[in-house]
């Protein structure tokens, strides 16, 4: 039986059906357990199953991006915020139907 909490962002072993897996989200209205398997695969658990796993806390697997095919340079600029030049007025971005004097009316 399993005696370590659930904490979303934590990697846990399976130890029986030797399957690595991360939290990636708790419910607890709901009781339930939502996992990300090492191959990308998500997964659900209730709390009682949760408690009869043998688990394990492991650290983050070194190669778990390769289910996704994710390199170092796709989290050169994770977190980065994206900000608008001006918020005045979304709209004034949107290219026009007019290109070189020709309207386009389809």
């Amino acid at each position: 039986m399993s005696r370590i909490r659930p904490v979303i962002g934590n990697w846990y072993r399976d130890i029986e059906l030797d399957q690595t897996f991360e939290v990636v989200a708790l419910d607890n209205d709901f009781g339930t357990i939502e996992v990300q398997l090492i191959d990308g695969e998500i997964c659900e658990y209730d709390f009682d199953t949760w408690k009869q796993m043998t688990l394990e806390g492991i650290e983050e697997p070194e190669d778990w991006r390769n289910a996704f095919e994710l390199s170092d340079d796709d989290y050169k600029h994770w977190g980065d915020n994206y900000t608008p030049e001006s918020w005045s007025n979304p709209l004034s971005e949107i290219e026009s139907d007019v290109v070189n004097g020709i309207t386009d009316d389809f």
